[in-house]
């Protein structure tokens, strides 16, 4: 095989595996090749990486050595990221009732759910969380997505309780639009005593994550981090703190003038 072929399929092999440790042996057996070259090829490949803010590299010395590829995501690519989406977001036609967005057309596009999984991976891969989870329906597939590059489950809380699902965990809650509402968690999906992060595609008050973060006590589950796409600059206080990250921000929304003003939000900031 020749060594330009060699590289092109460990990094296919290398990007298909996000923050999984692969043998160095198994991977010299399936290219037929010695392990010296197959460092000498994961140094070429981890300098593009780090050039071009795709990630890092981390290799296991010994008889049992491997590689593992870390997803990163570079400032300059996350800056140009947000200012793409603050532009689309920005347009007019999109304002709903009540000061919110529509978003769900950005949301299905893969591109944007696959930068967004980098930046929630590369923001909370040293927090140690074992599940992402989110609540039904639009934050499933950024919770995916990030999932994906930390190579750790998903799991999604429904609105209502599921008979399939089996016995169950449910609350309940005052959403933003301060009605009641219920969500439930099945017991066989989150083991106790686990890290998890918290994903959703929008935060106002906080309501529906502060209920997240009270199923999880039910669970007496740790919850590491708080992602979101889009937050609300009002109000400043959320009710799941201020320890949260958010891709981008509602600034305001002006709906008699049809205005809408979108910024970076604090991922730039942690």
């Amino acid at each position: 095989m020749r060594r330009s072929e060699r590289i092109v399929r460990i990094t296919q092999t290398l990007l298909e595996h996000p923050n999984r440790v692969l043998s160095l042996t198994d991977m010299a057996d399936r290219l037929s090749s010695a392990k010296s070259s197959l460092s000498e090829d994961l140094a070429i490949i981890r300098e593009v990486f780090e050039q071009e803010g795709w990630g890092q590299l981390e290799t296991q010395a010994g008889a049992a050595g491997g590689v593992r590829y870390i997803p990163d995501c570079s400032r300059v690519q996350a800056e140009q990221f947000v200012k793409e989406m603050a532009t689309v977001l920005a347009d007019p036609e999109r304002i709903l009732p009540g000061g919110y967005l529509y978003m769900s057309d950005i949301l299905g596009k893969p591109e944007v759910l696959d930068m967004a999984g980098r930046m929630f991976a590369s923001a909370f891969r040293k927090t140690g969380a074992e599940y992402v989870l989110t609540v039904e329906t639009k934050g499933i597939p950024l919770a995916v997505s990030t999932s994906r590059y930390l190579q750790i489950p998903a799991i999604v809380v429904r609105r209502d309780h599921r008979v399939t699902e089996g016995s169950a965990v449910s609350i309940n809650y005052v959403s933003g639009s301060r009605r009641i509402q219920t969500m439930s968690l099945s017991r066989r999906s989150l083991p106790e005593r686990k890290k998890v992060l918290l994903i959703d595609d929008f935060m106002k008050a906080g309501g529906t994550l502060k209920a997240m973060t009270d199923l999880m006590r039910e669970f007496h589950a740790e919850v590491v981090g708080v992602g979101v796409f889009m937050s609300t600059s009002e109000p400043t206080d959320k009710l799941v703190g201020n320890d949260y990250i958010s891709l981008t921000t509602l600034d305001s929304v002006n709906e008699t003038e049809r205005e809408v003003k979108v910024i970076p939000g604090t991922y730039f900031e942690s």
